[in-house]
């Protein structure tokens, strides 16, 4: 060989990254397998789709056991050949926990779409493939940390989901949800691109830590450019977390999607919107902490306040509500979930701040998709969709439900408690005190009082909507048909979702664990 071809060879193996197919497992196991069920769709015939489903939650179940060799956080790849501490995709606690996250609640929400798509009739290739990609996307982005990755997934996870709401061929309130979802969506998305665009410019670096290095020692000169790019970039991410004032797609969005979609973006979509927000604030912008602590600040005390007014607002009897109070109430507790990332700004240590936004996020994870599987079942119940195109009936459907479903009363009674934070629903208590201690540790003392009034304000439409599933049934109310046995998936939805917020109220340590631990 020749110096000239060994020089070469020796160029070409210092630049090929070496790719850890261990780290990367999670969401390439969705991926794989969303592909592999959009193929297998060709060959399988109608009366066995059903199988689709239950493939793509053994999927999700496989993804969230190859969670378990990463347990010890400390995996990353796509590193750059000239320093490899500075990588693309990073295995660490954060991720894992995020991962975990949005691998469970894709599971999840599987299993409510399994009833779901026979019953409505959706075209089961189709809805698997989309849901399994978005899924694949929501596990990539926490672990991603350069903007690239992280804009690809945030996007990855987002085009699936308007065409999941969008699914139902031929359905008006289907088709404006999806087409207001979508540009909605771009908008944002356009935004923080152009937010992206500055940033790098003003830091030199696509890598979030050699980006926050660049950004703290940009020319004076850049400091407004990147001023104005980290505010463009926030905008994006508030608009993907449904903070206000860009939360008006939510209700509508989520009684136009079929009502696992609902569930599914209720949890996964925020989980996504918030793990990217915390990635480009606590890693990417410490130097910019006085301009983006105030503005997430502003945006908790704004959205908690207008979710929880625009639920108090909710007639019980008007059509879709219960799913339209569930969306209000979701607008409301990403309030809730922003206040610890707003006290990153304050805090000695942003990582550990944000801690409590994933403690908080897995119990809301839970108890909401919970609660979205109980309004499932009651629509069930009245009939196949419940004469509500699938999307969920109105509040009063579940007056008297102890009467007649008492599990499913106590159930949704409990997940409803826990959104609340009362006792006997300990889980949803602490993980609120852990949010509440958050912004108390950080200085923002007239943040912890608006969280505080807003916890109270919302517990008037809980414990009514409570109250109603125990309360006697209206004379004049005809009682509604049962035709089939609640199916086995809605059965196992509400059953996984009650046994976990039993479980995490017994023990909640194993969620507000993170509240205390620095997790970046």
């Amino acid at each position: 060989m020749t110096y000239a071809a060994y020089a070469d060879t020796q160029l070409a193996e210092s630049v090929v990254q070496s790719v850890d197919w261990l780290a990367v497992a999670p969401p390439t196991v969705v991926a794989v397998a969303a592909v592999a069920l959009l193929v297998a769709d060709l060959f399988v015939p109608e009366r066995a789709k059903h199988l689709l489903g239950w493939g793509a939650i053994a999927a999700l179940a496989v993804a969230l056991l190859a969670l378990l060799p990463l347990l010890d956080g400390d995996r990353a790849t796509f590193c750059l050949t000239a320093d490899a501490d500075v990588c693309s995709y990073t295995a660490d606690r954060f991720a894992l926990v995020v991962q975990f996250l949005v691998l469970a609640g894709a599971l999840l929400a599987a299993l409510l779409s399994v009833h779901d798509v026979r019953a409505t009739r959706l075209p089961a290739g189709e809805f698997w493939f989309l849901l399994l990609a978005s899924a694949a996307g929501a596990a990539l982005l926490p672990a991603a940390r350069d903007l690239a990755t992280l804009v690809i997934a945030l996007e990855v996870a987002s085009l699936p989901a308007f065409a999941l709401v969008g699914l139902r061929r031929g359905d008006r309130l289907s088709a404006e949800a999806a087409l207001k979802f979508f540009l909605s969506s771009v908008t944002a998305t356009a935004v923080m691109l152009l937010g992206v665009s500055f940033v790098y410019a003003a830091g030199g670096s696509l890598h979030l830590v050699r980006l926050a290095d660049g950004l703290a020692a940009a020319p004076e000169r850049l400091e407004t450019l990147a001023a104005a790019g980290v505010v463009l970039t926030l905008v994006g991410f508030a608009f993907k977390t449904a903070a206000a004032p860009f939360h008006f797609w939510v209700p509508d969005t989520y009684v136009g999607a079929p009502l696992p979609v609902a569930a599914y973006l209720s949890v996964v979509g925020k989980a996504v919107g918030f793990s990217g927000l915390i990635l480009v604030t606590v890693v990417a912008f410490p130097a910019y902490d006085d301009v983006w602590g105030p503005a997430v600040a502003v945006l908790a005390a704004l959205t908690m306040t207008a979710g929880n007014v625009a639920a108090l607002r909710q007639r019980l009897d008007a059509p879709h509500s219960a799913v339209r109070l569930l969306a209000w109430s979701s607008v409301a507790q990403a309030g809730y979930l922003l206040v610890p990332i707003a006290a990153a700004g304050y805090a000695d240590e942003p990582g550990r701040a944000v801690g409590a936004t994933l403690s908080y996020a897995l119990m809301y994870g839970v108890v909401n998709l919970g609660a979205f599987a109980v309004v499932a079942a009651v629509a069930a119940k009245k009939g196949g969709d419940g004469g509500s195109g699938g999307r969920g009936g109105r509040v009063t459907d579940h007056r008297g439900l102890a009467a007649t479903r008492l599990p499913l009363a106590l159930a949704l009674a409990f997940f409803l408690i826990n959104l609340a934070g009362l006792p006997p629903g300990i889980i949803g208590l602490f993980a609120k005190v852990a949010v509440l201690g958050s912004a108390v540790d950080a200085g923002l003392g007239w943040l912890a009082v608006v969280t505080a009034a807003n916890v109270v304000m919302g517990l008037y439409y809980y414990l009514r909507w409570t109250a109603l599933l125990f309360r006697p049934a209206a004379p004049s109310a005809a009682p509604a048909p049962v035709r089939t046995a609640l199916a086995a998936p809605l059965r196992g939805a509400v059953g996984l979702t009650a046994a976990l917020g039993l479980a995490l109220s017994g023990a909640p340590q194993l969620v507000l664990r993170f509240a205390g631990d620095a997790l970046l």
